[in-house]
């Protein structure tokens, strides 16, 4: 059963919500009334919508690390330049659980609690519900971590959002990257595939890969699913095997990967096998252990390879966490800085202001990389492609569709 509610669903659970209540609570817990608040005074309120608990809480915990790494960063410069005066900023740290529920849920209690934009949620079936409630709350909102292409496109009219933007790149972009590895790079001939059906991201990268596989006559000999929290992969897994298949892609989450590893080689897979940027955290190594070694992954950024901007926030990072940041932390700290970028344009406070300053960016250097945008809350950026060796990830190239 797919676990993510249909966008109506959930508004309409929200919206009962807010009649029955009359009142929501502010991220800092008390009661105020429902409206669409913007913030007043000398504080920049942001809100975090993060999976802190749930089956990814590693990216929660990144994307929360970097978040109050970013804000002290601006606070013990002072604070935020805005319209000629210096500001504090104020985070509102919430966990979403990583539920598209809870996702939307969290997002309407930060835009009826006062604050200026919301970052987050990473995971693309948590954000999209978000991201609906941002738009329709008018309340500016960056995802640094979702990649799916309907983040940012209202499904209603087919036009771009207009308060949502993400500091990642689109599954379009990286689906088409991670075809063109395994077609030039792996040499596959036979190519397969096994994803979450339920999950948004892995569904839809999935199946950008297998139509670009197509689109260059290949052919999949073998697609196969899962839902969300299963454990036993093994009869698809054996299909697989059985299939030919001399590579298979895994665009499935790091807590995943590891079993699913494991027990393709214990059906007797012995082809290639590599993923996306799902797979971007060093707890991905520690859970797998040598079944990873040699693998490749897609994905944001590589900290052995990083650009001068890049290496100084790895540094001061480590220094303050003692570990490197992994692709959600550099792209939280990305999307941070595009808000902070967009608020000193914006000269004040305000939500609207702040909207048309975030659209007006057509460049932005991140630790991540260059972003471009054109018209769209999509950066056009480049991909990176990592080997893991010796328990590290390592880069391998650089990667253009």
């Amino acid at each position: 059963m797919n676990r993510v509610l249909p966008v109506a669903a959930l508004l309409l659970l929200v919206t009962l919500c807010l009649t029955s209540c009359g009142k929501v609570s502010t991220p800092g817990g008390s009661a105020t009334p429902a409206t669409s608040a913007t913030p007043v005074g000398g504080t920049l309120k942001v809100g975090l919508n993060t999976e802190l608990t749930g089956t990814i809480p590693v990216v929660g915990q990144s994307c929360k690390n970097a978040a109050e790494f970013a804000i002290k960063e601006v606070n013990d410069a002072g604070g935020l330049d805005v319209g000629g005066q210096k500001v504090q900023v104020e985070l509102s740290v919430e966990d979403n659980e990583d539920k598209a529920e809870s996702a939307a849920a969290v997002a309407q209690k930060l835009a009826s609690g006062g604050v200026l934009a919301m970052i987050g949620p990473n995971a693309s079936r948590n954000a999209i519900p978000a991201a609906e409630v941002a738009e329709s709350s008018k309340m500016p909102m960056i995802s640094p971590w979702s990649t799916n292409p309907k983040l940012t496109v209202d499904a209603r009219s087919g036009q771009p959002k207009q308060y949502v933007f993400r500091a990642a790149f689109t599954d379009d972009f990286q689906g088409v990257v991670a075809a063109k590895f395994a077609l030039g790079e792996l040499k596959t001939k036979q190519p397969a595939v096994l994803y979450d059906v339920a999950s948004e991201y892995n569904k839809g990268i999935a199946e950008i890969y297998k139509k670009t596989i197509e689109e260059n006559g290949g052919k999949i000999v073998s697609f196969e699913t899962y839902t969300t929290g299963d454990k036993d992969f093994s009869a698809q897994l054996t299909k697989i095997a059985k299939s030919g298949a001399d590579t298979l892609f895994l665009p499935n989450y790091y807590s995943e990967v590891p079993l699913q590893v494991k027990q393709a080689r214990q059906v007797g897979y012995q082809g290639k096998i590599f993923g996306s940027d799902s797979w971007g955290n060093e707890e991905l190594v520690k859970l797998a252990g040598k079944d990873c070694e040699g693998l490749y992954f897609t994905t944001h950024y590589a900290a052995d390879t990083a650009t001068p901007k890049a290496q100084q926030f790895i540094t001061a990072y480590k220094a303050a966490y003692n570990s490197v940041p992994d692709d959600v932390a550099a792209l939280t700290y990305d999307s941070f800085g595009l808000l902070f970028a967009a608020v000193k344009t914006a000269g004040q406070l305000d939500r609207e202001a702040v909207r048309t300053a975030l659209a007006g960016i057509t460049n932005y250097e991140g630790v991540t990389g260059n972003m471009q945008f054109k018209g769209t809350g999509d950066p056009v950026k480049s991909a990176v492609v990592i080997q893991i060796k010796d328990g590290k990830f390592k880069f391998f190239q650089t990667a253009q569709p």
